[in-house]
């Protein structure tokens, strides 16, 4: 279990992220055209998991955004933005906005957030998943997490960037 907060407000997590080093958990999460999203499906390069309760709040989308941009500058790089989102919410922010270098994933019909640790376990946003990045290899072995201590907040891009390198 991981303590985080909400503007200031603690609230527990199920789990913790998986360890660097690690290999990370197998996932299926559900894509914009319903298709399901698998580890397997991004064997052979790297994969960041951009992690947050909703895109439909101010600190969701502009990691969405700011992920979008840095796909494009990293080759051999996919980026899976990941909430409890229903797919048709997802779909309809980035055909708005025009993101289309990053994929979107639902965690509705998945155990996601227990097995990546970071559903919430209490407070109002139970059941949605708290907002981390996880960075696999090419062979899907965990190089990089962040735990954002405070939902409210951004994740680290630079350091989660540079882990890229």
């Amino acid at each position: 279990m991981t303590t985080v907060t909400l503007k200031g407000n603690p609230f527990d997590t199920v789990g913790s992220l998986p360890v660097v080093g690690s290999a990370a958990p197998d996932f299926e999460l559900v894509k914009t055209d319903l298709s399901v999203a698998t580890l397997a499906d991004y064997s052979g390069s790297k994969l960041v998991l951009n992690i947050f309760p909703s895109v439909d709040t101010p600190t969701c989308a502009t990691s969405v955004r700011k992920f979008n941009e840095s796909a494009a500058a990293h080759k051999g790089v996919n980026v899976i933005c990941v909430s409890a989102d229903l797919p048709f919410a997802a779909a309809r922010f980035c055909g708005a906005e025009g993101i289309d270098n990053l994929d979107t994933g639902s965690s509705f019909r998945s155990t996601f957030g227990d097995d990546y640790g970071l559903a919430f376990a209490n407070g109002p946003l139970q059941g949605l998943l708290s907002r981390a990045v996880v960075i696999l290899d090419e062979a899907g072995k965990v190089i990089y997490t962040e735990q954002v201590a405070e939902t409210a907040d951004e994740p680290n891009y630079e350091a989660a960037l540079a882990a890229l390198a």
